[in-house]
């Protein structure tokens, strides 16, 4: 049986895939996108996510969330819902495992610092980034920069983009110029992102002692599932309980984004790809589940990443990105080797590649490397 005929009929095919830039021999034992998540997982931005922000920096914590844990919860979450819209499971981990790749260290705080520093040189966005790194960045192969991964999966990397933008891009560019759908797999794996970051910052928030159980109560997702827990396991710790609230607000989320997605997909009745493409957005919450997660994320941008204390941090980690661009724009020679050449070429690209290619820890060693005495 072809590795795919279990596959609905509108989801993503790797036998009908649109191929890579570069001309590959297709593989024996692996599907295409297969032979995209491996690559993902093997390149060395992949494993510098395990010293990136999610929300806490890394040293705060060993049990917070890092880019990789996240990565990891979104790929899983994604590679379920998937499975049971008969969609393409291999190309929704791989692109919801690189779909942070081209992050800052410091979070978005480093994403904001690092954009307004770009400003006069076309911007940073970690979205475009990401796509870069597998596009260009990544070293591994004699034949190309880059990973050379199939349309599918970049595509559903590029999550938004700006016409002008768009217009440099190729392929991928396209359907943000012709208001165009990317596949189903990149659809859901943009929306996994969203439930793995919403209900895993309630439990490292909770976790940190920046937000509290009395505060979280007053958002109706969290407290219809902190009571079921309350009433279910009176007798449990109160960690045992948020971990039973948690997880039982991602199981209601998924089980409805599958339910309106399956509505969705019924009611537009794709036969193909192609179909998807020229639908509106098919994966989606229903209107009740999309309120309630909007709040929830309001909650946590006004009670968790304003928090006096998270700020603090995103203020040490803008400044230590503000200062390290401006040393390396002012004197190319103080860059590595091998980014002092690409920035014979386009000096402000190669030291933006440089600062988000660094880790939260790497990023503060070099700054201390550069600015104390000590450690020159």
């Amino acid at each position: 049986m072809p590795l795919d005929a279990h596959l609905a009929p509108y989801a993503a095919q790797g036998a009908t895939s649109r191929g890579r830039h570069h001309a590959e021999e297709g593989s024996t034992t692996r599907g295409e996108f297969q032979r995209d998540r491996d690559r993902v997982i093997h390149c060395n931005a992949f494993r510098r996510l395990e010293y990136k922000t999610q929300v806490f920096v890394n040293h705060e914590g060993d049990l917070f969330r890092t880019r990789l844990t996240h990565s990891i919860e979104v790929a899983q979450l994604a590679r379920s819902i998937a499975r049971h819209l008969r969609l393409n499971e291999d190309l929704v981990e791989a692109i919801s495992l690189a779909h942070d790749l081209g992050h800052t260290p410091f979070g978005h705080a480093g994403q904001d610092a690092l954009n307004e520093c770009m400003r006069e040189y076309g911007g940073f966005e970690h979205n475009l980034q990401s796509l870069r790194v597998v596009d260009v960045l990544e070293e591994r192969y004699g034949a190309f920069d880059g990973l050379n991964l199939t349309f599918e999966t970049r595509e559903g990397i590029l999550k938004h983009c700006a016409e002008d933008i768009a217009l440099t891009l190729g392929d991928v560019g396209e359907r943000f110029l012709d208001h165009t759908q990317p596949s189903l797999e990149a659809q859901l794996a943009n929306l996994a992102d969203e439930i793995a970051y919403n209900n895993h910052d309630v439990d490292d928030g909770l976790r940190s002692g920046l937000i509290t159980l009395d505060q979280l109560n007053e958002v109706p997702l969290f407290r219809r599932y902190s009571d079921e827990a309350q009433r279910l396991y009176p007798a449990a710790s109160e960690r045992r309980r948020i971990n039973e609230t948690v997880r039982r607000m991602i199981n209601a989320l998924v089980l409805d984004l599958i339910a309106q997605s399956q509505a969705n997909i019924a009611q537009a009745a794709p036969a193909s790809i192609a179909d998807v493409r020229r639908a509106p957005p098919l994966i989606a919450y229903s209107e009740t589940a999309r309120v309630e997660s909007l709040v929830l994320k309001r909650f946590l941008r006004d009670h968790l990443y304003q928090h006096y204390q998270v700020q603090r941090m995103s203020a040490k980690g803008r400044r230590i990105i503000r200062e390290l661009f401006e040393s390396f724009m002012e004197d190319a020679r103080l860059l590595p080797p091998q980014y002092q050449a690409k920035a014979a070429a386009d000096r402000a690209r190669a030291v933006a590649d440089y600062i988000s290619g660094m880790t939260d820890r790497y990023a503060m060693r070099e700054h201390r490397r550069l600015f104390t005495v000590e450690d020159i």
